[in-house]
């Protein structure tokens, strides 16, 4: 089991959580703070000064006052009201990856719960208890409450989950696995339900597949140069340390390391009649390291944001109880809405690459559609036309979602981010990416293949060996979505990266 320190869990640890779907625990110094800020929650609730969500009711209702008689009934009671998602239930890597970020914002010590609330989250995810969460319906503020409110509907023995691959009541589920049903403390709901978990742990998701679609286009980019015969001077490092962007440097250098050693490329440095290549070719440094870029800065707001403390009210460290807005998830929208450019661009100038490998005129003596005999054959004649399908997708998807609100709660929660449905949508756009990867990686192991007796470098040789492992040369027409399909799995792993026995950028620098 993993042990965390609220505050200081670092990116690579939430990604290996999402991938590995490890269990946790919070350290002892977490769970001291947790329970003296659970003292102070208790005795607000029997005292006569109104703390919201304490002894009040909520949102527009916050000036009713609740009887310390009804403390329990009034937590109950909001979780079940707030159970009012729709839609398909998140996938489960992520509702365990938003378990954990919830854990990690009640250890920082400032909600108020009781140590009985972390124990049931942390005995839920090592007994394999997954709470089944609706996808939509948070708009991001008063944090993810439908959401939320379908995992803490488990805790009480209501909603529905999963266990050791089996979907039951809530309360099943617990008894299943052997964990008892809570009844709600003071202020308990309320801290199980406000916050971003929800839309942090989609985009986390979502910002590591898009980190390892960034890798992918390195290579299947490199694919792509040495079939068309481009050249790699717009590769030359004094090009991209004059810029000075990292991200344009580091994929540039990759570049070059994928394509040492090429016999493609050493076959036309001379009496090339071509004095440059178009801008998919020339610019993938600047365009995925600007990618990467964008990718970097939303990985830092996000590891901040599932670091935090997120829900309302928050205890001081001095004993104060104090009602703030930390639940409002305009950083994380912003940080989504930032993922979903990186991705759309990403696939943008990959697209381009593949409709120059098909297009006679620019593939440089490459067969039509890489047909092996055209006009008999198509060959990839419609795999392109479905990247361009799925490349317009994400362009209109990657539109921004932070820039959208509207009030709910009677305009007492009058701005909202939309960070869910913003973080919610990367998991498509990622899809369509992979996709788009897949065919790319395709079309380039194929136009590599059509130069021989010529080699390509022996990182991208060992590349193409493995991708026909699994998909096979079109040597003429044949049935190819189930080709297509594998071969965006292929792009979505590593074996291909691992495959090359050159490192790679890196998320955290």
């Amino acid at each position: 089991m993993l042990e965390l320190s609220p505050g200081a869990v670092h990116l690579s640890t939430f990604e290996t959580i999402w991938r590995e779907g490890l269990s946790v625990c919070l350290d002892q110094k977490a769970r001291d703070q947790i329970a003296a800020s659970a003292k102070l929650i208790q005795a607000a609730a029997q005292g006569d000064e109104a703390v919201y969500g304490v002894n009040t009711g909520f949102g527009k209702l916050a000036s009713i006052r609740i009887p310390p008689k009804d403390t329990a009934t009034l937590q109950r009671n909001l979780i079940l009201s707030h159970c009012a998602g729709v839609g398909e239930p998140t996938p489960k890597s992520i509702t365990r990856l938003m378990m954990v970020l919830k854990l990690i914002s009640l250890g920082r010590g400032a909600s108020g719960v009781r140590l009985e609330i972390i124990d049931q989250i942390e005995a839920m995810l090592s007994n394999n208890v997954t709470p089944i969460v609706p996808s939509q319906g948070s708009v991001g503020a008063s944090g993810d409450l439908a959401p939320l409110a379908h995992m803490a509907a488990v805790m009480i023995g209501e909603g529905q989950a999963e266990f050791n691959g089996e979907i039951m009541a809530g309360a099943s589920a617990l008894k299943a696995a052997g964990i008892e049903q809570i009844v709600l403390g003071p202020k308990e709901g309320l801290a199980l339900i406000n916050g971003t978990q929800f839309s942090t742990a989609q985009a986390l998701a979502g910002l590591f597949e898009a980190w390892r679609a960034a890798q992918i286009s390195l290579l299947s980019s490199a694919l792509s140069i040495d079939a068309a015969m481009a050249s790699t001077a717009p590769l030359h490092s004094g090009i991209h340390s004059l810029r000075g962007h990292l991200g344009q440097i580091e994929a540039a250098s990759t570049l070059r390391a994928l394509l040492d050693g090429s016999e493609i490329r050493d076959s036309h440095r001379e009496d090339d009649p071509r004095v440059q290549d178009p801008y998919c070719m020339r610019c993938q440094p600047q365009v995925v390291g600007a990618a990467m870029g964008l990718l970097r800065q939303a990985a830092k707001t996000l590891e901040i944001e599932a670091n935090a403390a997120t829900d309302n009210p928050l205890v001081m460290f001095d004993g104060q109880i104090i009602s703030g807005g930390n639940f409002h998830a305009e950083p994380v929208a912003f940080a989504a809405d930032m993922i979903a450019l990186a991705i759309a661009e990403v696939g943008a100038i990959a697209q381009r690459r593949i409709a120059l490998l098909v297009d006679p005129t620019l593939s440089f003596d490459l067969p039509p559609f890489l047909a092996a005999d055209p006009g008999l054959n198509s060959g990839m004649m419609i795999a392109e036309v479905t990247s361009a399908a799925l490349m317009s997708e994400n362009k209109h998807l990657a539109n921004p979602c932070s820039t959208d609100s509207t009030p709910t709660s009677a305009n007492q929660e009058d701005h909202v981010s939309m960070a869910a449905h913003g973080a919610r949508r990367l998991s498509r756009m990622n899809d369509n990416l992979f996709h788009i990867l897949g065919i790319e990686l395709f079309c380039g192991a194929e136009g590599v293949r059509f130069r021989a007796p010529i080699e390509t470098s022996p990182a991208l040789k060992n590349v193409c060996q493995l991708f026909y492992k699994s998909v096979a040369p079109v040597d003429k027409d044949r049935y190819i979505a189930d080709d297509l399909t594998q071969a965006g799995i292929l792009a979505r792993g590593d074996t291909l990266l691992k495959a090359t026995d050159i490192p790679f950028p890196q998320l955290e620098t």
